[in-house]
């Protein structure tokens, strides 16, 4: 059995999206730790849904329907992105724990529009 099953895991949107999730979960482990179970569970949403929304989207039959999939993944690292903001601005997360994760959102945002406009040409 070869070691890739699924389309999206040849994508390198996909591939970032995952490298990064561990970084979030943890981040949301110690949003529990707090006592924070509200935040710490959407963030663990939020960050779920952009490699699920990728990876759902490569099962589609056509590429409109894949892009769709695509835009709802973006969406999702728009929210991780806004949930890292509120929490540093309101002192329960440091810049040191920020930064690296907002820069990593940005370019996946980036790379995410840039394929999904591929798919469209």
């Amino acid at each position: 059995m070869p070691d890739k099953q699924f389309r999206f895991q040849d994508l390198e949107i996909w591939n970032r999206a995952a490298a990064v999730s561990g970084r979030l979960f943890k981040l949301a482990d110690s949003l529990e730790g707090r006592k924070m179970f509200r935040f710490a569970g959407q963030l663990r949403g939020a960050t779920l849904s952009i490699t699920n929304n990728i990876a759902e989207g490569s099962g589609s039959v056509s590429d409109a329907d894949f892009a769709s999939f695509l835009n709802f993944a973006r969406r999702s690292v728009f929210e991780v992105a806004n949930m890292l903001m509120l929490l540093k601005r309101d002192g329960y997360l440091g810049e040191a724990d920020v930064t690296g994760l907002l820069n990593e959102l940005e370019e996946q945002s980036k790379m995410i529009l840039g394929f999904r406009r591929r798919l469209k040409s």
